[in-house]
């Protein structure tokens, strides 16, 4: 079976890939990849994160897929002999100055996204510079994916869920021209997320129907598995480096349930339907199959913010994790919260973990309701840690 491949952004999210199956996680380091805006690691924390990834025995794969700078070249060093020596399973890049270092060091290289590959003939091309898989561009059909993987012999990365860009693979200068900002270092301010008015040449204005005219909805292949899989795809990715621990958690354990009922032959469309209205639960901009099928273009486009029908609170900070009672004791800083609602701890270590509560304490005894300013306790399926972020979790009203 193909392997799951989740999105690393911090800490939190890390350890709540791990926690709902995922294969390989992939990370940054700070300056130098895609996605600017994301927490990111130093040197030091990446060292840490491939660590934690193989206790686990998970695959690390770091991301330095910018443009890189002739002022960076020495940064670029540094940073590739860091990651050789914390045994990093591979670099997902495309700048040739990435390539080049890393086949100097033995680095498995992993061919972004971001060089648009969607042929055999420029995927046998990068094979010869010594690229062991390709991450193909998202324009890339299964009948492509079928071809290349036939053809080229090489490992083939398929985007299965997350966002998508109205430009080619991401490769969009909108961004930079416009605000200074360049996709292309990770940086894009998103100007095509945002509604357009029409203006002629004399200054009259006129707003479309639907005026998110740039806008993609977000990619999930969920229904398709099989047929991805059948295509020989060797790794299923999941986009979200910038979607926190929640994302990350529910997302990652959606598709390792899909995966393993396909081998198990139990995949229908009762389970498709489950499993989708979990997706939908945290952050989406609707869901679309993108260009694996050939789907109508208003598939694609004119949606703005988040679809999630579920929305965090934030209640406060776990003061205490009573280890022998598995309960833990936070201050509530917000709204009231009651028995029956649902909490989620979200923590470096912790990662994400929900609970519906079933009994509540205060110092004053069990209680079925409580507000801002009270400290209670709550009994947690597993371990969480002080400091971990308190949520409670409710429908959202779109």
């Amino acid at each position: 079976m193909p392997q799951l491949l989740s999105p690393a952004g911090d800490f939190s999210m890390l350890a709540a890939a791990i926690k709902a199956g995922a294969d390989a996680v992939y990370f940054g380091v700070r300056g130098l990849n895609m996605r600017a805006a994301a927490s990111n690691f130093s040197l030091a924390e990446a060292r840490k994160v491939i660590a934690i990834a193989h206790k686990n025995n998970v695959k690390a794969y770091c991301t330095i897929n910018v443009i890189i700078y002739e002022k960076e070249l020495s940064s670029l060093s540094k940073t590739l002999a860091s990651l050789k020596k914390s045994r990093v399973d591979a670099v997902i890049c495309w700048d040739l100055a990435v390539v080049k270092k890393c086949k100097e060091l033995g680095i498995p290289i992993h061919l972004s996204t971001q060089a648009s590959v969607s042929n055999s003939e420029a995927a046998l091309y990068w094979k010869k510079l010594g690229i062991k898989r390709i991450v193909l561009a998202r324009e890339c059909s299964l009948e492509d994916v079928k071809d290349l993987k036939k053809k080229t012999g090489l490992e083939i990365e398929v985007f299965v869920h997350g966002a998508r860009c109205i430009s080619l693979s991401g490769r969009c200068f909108m961004s930079q021209e416009l605000f200074g900002k360049s996709a292309n270092r990770g940086e894009c301010l998103q100007p095509c997320r945002r509604d357009y008015l029409v203006t002629d040449e004399e200054g009259k204005q006129m707003k479309l129907e639907n005026n998110f005219v740039l806008s993609a909805k977000d990619l999930c292949a969920l229904p398709l598995l099989p047929k991805i899989l059948s295509t020989g795809a060797d790794s299923l990715k999941i986009e979200g480096r910038n979607r926190g621990a929640e994302y990350v958690f529910k997302a990652t354990k959606v598709y390792r349930e899909a995966v393993t009922a396909i081998k198990l032959k139990k995949f229908n469309e009762e389970l498709i339907k489950k499993l989708t209205e979990t997706l939908t639960e945290v952050y989406n901009k609707d869901f679309s199959a993108g260009f694996l099928v050939d789907y109508p273009h208003h598939q694609r486009c004119n949606v703005y913010g988040s679809k999630a029908t579920i929305e965090k609170v934030q209640l406060g900070k776990v003061t205490n994790f009573y280890r022998n009672k598995s309960v833990a004791e936070f201050k509530i800083e917000s709204e009231e919260i009651k028995v029956g609602d649902k909490l989620a701890f979200v923590g470096p270590t912790t990662g994400y973990v929900e609970v519906e509560v079933q009994e509540m304490y205060t110092d004053k005894g069990k209680c079925t309701q409580a507000g801002k300013g009270i400290i209670v306790a709550v009994a947690v399926p597993q371990k969480v840690r002080e400091n971990d972020r308190v949520y409670v979790v409710k429908k959202r009203n779109n």
